[in-house]
């Protein structure tokens, strides 16, 4: 128990309190406002060297900063609201047979999977983890490589394209390094011997580095749409960067378990889980919004085998997130009496269409009909597919040191190659 006490308060004091310095979701905005006029994509040069020509991006800019801002941040507080958490009750798990505690499990239990079994009446089961998540892509498409196409203000006459100088567009180029940190302490407690109740406490640590040039490609042999310079000498580049970390806390859980049924075999239950919408959702430390998240789970125990299916549905209030149905397939099995491995795969299904639309393409009608691309991320649908492996390693009194690893098998969302989990678990 010491060791425990004694890393949650390592891990709370490492996170530095967040600052009143701009909120790190205005600052991935930032990264498509390249002029002093404090609008994205305002054309400094344009504005001081020819009139009315400075403006023309700004709808188009806009609109895709707002677009992109929203996906981007919605995609990371979905990601720190589902770091990984561990199972409600693991360990050993007991019954009381004439007052006496009698060990019902014999492997140390899933990771992230949900078994039937609770913990017992009076048993208490407390863990603290550390996930590190680094990302490199979204839908697919590098971080390091993102690319918005903004066009051009439709002017009189009407189509994009007429005049000429609507086919210019301007061409930005993202460098994106996005790490989050979540440390979290999570504490069970056997209310009966078929009821447990639980609390899942995450400290959030997220940091934005970001890189920008923007590009303007006019259609003509004349610059009329240039961030400086003059119009016999334009600047047709610009480029800005951001820096940034926030910590604090993240979205409380608060779990219960029902153990509906159980012989020696087989045994099901029912799991509610409710994530609060505790973390900064402006500092990228949360999701912003509740979510409700129902489980059944059937698991076997077969003498050092112990196979388990769980099966729920997750509703999200956000008013850009999506309900998904939920299903994990998996294995704990004892391979020494002081190890346990755990294999699972975690799968998530997205119900609906994307309620984030990613910027439609541009619609040029003239000198002649084309479409030009605005954003480099695909559109893909908010489905999960990931591999996780684990180990635990029984120590003294109960207490077990944890690590798991989980690696996507599909690329959708934000994701980064490796999630890696590690911690320490006790039951008393």
């Amino acid at each position: 128990m010491k060791i425990l006490t004694i890393l949650a308060v390592l891990a709370i004091g490492v996170l530095p309190g967040t600052s009143a310095a701009q909120d790190l979701r205005d600052q991935i905005g930032d990264l498509f406002s390249f002029g002093d006029c404090g609008l994205p994509l305002c054309l400094d040069g344009s504005i001081s060297q020819l009139t009315g020509h400075g403006d023309h991006f700004l709808p188009s800019a806009a609109a895709g900063n707002a677009a992109a801002t929203l996906f981007l941040a919605n995609a990371i507080g979905r990601s720190v609201s589902n770091a990984p958490v561990s199972a409600a009750s693991s360990g050993a798990t007991f019954v009381l047979v004439g007052g006496v505690p009698v060990k019902t499990s014999t492997s140390s239990g899933p990771i992230l999977a949900e078994r039937s079994r609770t913990l017992g009446r009076g048993r208490v089961f407390v863990g603290f983890n550390v996930t590190a998540l680094g990302f490199n892509s979204i839908n697919g498409a590098p971080l390091e490589r993102l690319e918005f196409v903004f066009g051009h203000q439709d002017v009189p006459p009407a189509g994009i394209g007429d005049p000429v100088l609507e086919n210019d567009v301007i061409r930005v180029k993202m460098d994106l390094d996005l790490r989050i940190i979540v440390s979290s302490i999570f504490f069970t407690y056997g209310l009966t011997e078929f009821i447990d109740i639980g609390v899942s406490i995450p400290f959030v640590r997220t940091s934005i580095v970001g890189n920008s040039e923007a590009q303007v490609e006019p259609f003509g042999s004349t610059a009329v749409h240039f961030f400086g310079g003059t119009l016999a000498d334009p600047v047709l580049r610009a480029s800005t960067s951001i820096s940034g970390s926030r910590s604090g806390i993240g979205d409380v859980a608060g779990r219960i378990k029902i153990n509906l049924g159980q012989s020696n075999k087989v045994g099901i239950a029912l799991l509610g889980d409710v994530r609060f919408a505790t973390g900064d959702e402006a500092n990228l430390l949360g999701s912003g919004a509740t979510s409700v998240r129902l489980l059944t789970a059937i698991a076997g125990t077969f003498e050092a085998f112990s196979p388990h299916v769980n099966l729920g549905y997750i509703a999200r209030t956000g008013e850009f997130e999506n309900d998904a149905i939920l299903a994990i397939l998996g294995f704990d099995q004892l391979m020494t009496d002081w190890a346990t491995l755990a294999v699972d795969i975690v799968s998530e299904f997205q119900l609906g269409e994307n309620k984030i639309p990613l910027p439609a393409p541009i619609q040029v009608v003239a000198p002649f009909v084309r479409e030009i691309r605005t954003v480099s991320i695909p559109e893909r649908s908010g489905d999960v597919l990931n591999v996780a492996l684990g180990m635990k390693f029984a120590l003294r009194g109960g207490t077990h040191l944890v690590v798991n690893g989980i690696a996507p098998l599909w690329k959708n969302g934000l994701q980064g190659d490796f999630v890696a989990t590690a911690g320490m678990e006790i039951v008393f």
